[in-house]
């Protein structure tokens, strides 16, 4: 930690034992106790994994579906022509179009979180896109399904939180899980996703410890460590406090502090 840091987050980080792997519940609360800027933050999660990156086959990558959503409106495009334009948009793409959409890119447009494509314009209008939405995570790819004929499924599944993850250089995974709004249940379901699908997608190749460590921390928050031998999801719930699981819905100050109904008195006794 450098003096430059406010007083914000010194406060935040002095809550932490750097030396400590916390439980995955005793981390998520710790998350939320030390998101105190005056927006929602993002929940972030790095996995350090013992890959070795320099080799095709132990890269990971692919997709998964948050149980509980991002917690955040997903901005969609769509190069797709005829038939599959109207599927996209009629499935809530935000943008569609084909020359015309790659020419707003090609001007330095890329105002959406995640770009869709039919295989036909791939070659033709898309694949000119790859030096401007290739460093940016953008770039369609069959790998991750966002390459496909069945683009009204691709939509609802990008707008209903799935995520695409990949290793890095240093072979992390970074993710998001959600907002810190998000009640603490719905956030571990959200994690206990993410460390399934990443230990589901081990290379065959891998040899020796696989999860490395794993950090949670907000936008604006200090790291915090988890224990990365908690993999199975009995093992991340266990401690969780009970929850209806919903995101943002369920989530926040007002739902987290909400007081439970009482119940009503019983009726008088009829005098005699």
């Amino acid at each position: 930690m450098t003096h430059r840091r406010g007083k914000r987050f010194r406060a935040a980080y002095e809550k932490v034992d750097r030396d400590h792997n916390y439980a995955p519940a005793e981390a998520i609360a710790l998350v939320k106790e030390t998101a105190s800027t005056n927006f929602d933050e993002t929940v972030e999660v790095h996995l350090r994994l013992g890959v070795n990156v320099r080799h095709a086959e132990e890269q990971l990558r692919g997709t998964l579906a948050l149980p509980n959503g991002l917690g955040k409106e997903v901005t969609v495009a769509v190069f797709a022509e005829g038939d599959a334009a109207k599927a996209a948009t009629d499935a809530g793409a935000d943008h569609v179009g084909a020359q015309d959409l790659a020419d707003r890119v090609t001007e330095g447009w890329t105002d959406f979180d995640l770009a869709i494509a039919t295989p036909d314009l791939m070659g033709p209008v898309v694949s000119k896109l790859g030096r401007i939405l290739g460093p940016q995570g953008k770039m369609p790819n069959p790998k991750v399904g966002t390459v496909t004929n069945d683009v009204a499924k691709a939509v609802n599944e990008a707008k209903a939180g799935k995520v695409e993850y990949r290793t890095d250089r240093q072979a992390v995974v970074h993710l998001t899980i959600g907002k810190a709004s998000f009640d603490e249940r719905a956030l571990l379901e959200n994690y206990a996703a993410v460390v399934d699908e990443i230990v589901r997608a081990r290379p065959a190749a891998a040899k020796g410890r696989y999860l490395l460590s794993i950090t949670l921390a907000t936008t604006m928050g200090p790291g915090i460590r988890v224990d990365a031998t908690r993999t199975r999801e009995a093992e991340i719930l266990a401690g969780a406090p009970s929850g209806n699981g919903a995101g943002p819905e369920g989530a926040g100050p007002e739902a987290e502090h909400a007081e439970e109904p009482e119940p009503p008195e019983p009726p008088a006794a009829d005098s005699d």
